[in-house]
């Protein structure tokens, strides 16, 4: 039998109760009440098949993860894990150093750094980017938060976080285990 979609007559009638017992914010309007649903509900179609050629690692049908913040414990990550990662016990198994590169070259040495950590199944890795000039820092340091957001970096990351709260110039990442 298909899921029902909409609400029924019951939850219509607690929503409009919910919403006579409400006042609006200032300069918004009051809530309507819930339409009825049409008559017939459309047939929500399959999720396409995976392709052939689809890493396993990444299921074409995956939500898409959150973005990672630099500092900011994930979801699902338990807080014993996240403490150790963040006040620097958990040892980061190798580390890059992206000084004295492009931004271009950073970013391939990032990706094969990451891709060849997760080869040998590494927890942790740390990436320096040195501190900059200024107070926005230099601009691999401005664009690695850009970088470990992009689609082919994120699925692999579940954390990042700085080492030491007085040393931007350097951030541990941590890696998420292939099941």
């Amino acid at each position: 039998m298909p899921r029902r979609r909409g609400l029924s007559e019951a939850d219509r009638a607690q929503w409009a109760d919910f919403a006579r017992a409400i006042r609006p914010l200032r300069g918004h309007a009051a809530p309507r009440e819930a339409s009825a649903p049409p008559a017939q509900v459309a047939a929500i179609p399959p999720p396409p098949a995976p392709l052939a050629g689809a890493p396993p690692s990444v299921p074409a049908s995956a939500p898409p993860s959150p973005p990672i913040e630099i500092g900011t414990a994930p979801g699902g990550l338990d807080a014993a894990t996240w403490e150790r990662f963040r006040s620097g016990r958990l040892r980061p198994a190798r580390i890059i150093d992206l000084h004295g590169l492009t931004r271009e070259q950073a970013h391939r040495v990032l990706a094969a750094a990451v891709e060849a950590a997760r080869a040998e199944r590494l927890r942790c890795i740390e990436i320096i980017t040195g501190r900059g000039s200024g107070e926005q820092g230099g601009a691999i340091r401005r664009e690695l938060p850009l970088w470990l957001n992009r689609s082919d970096l994120r699925p692999k990351l579940l954390a990042a976080c700085h080492p030491h709260r007085a040393n931007p110039g350097a951030t541990r990442l941590l890696l998420r285990r292939e099941r």
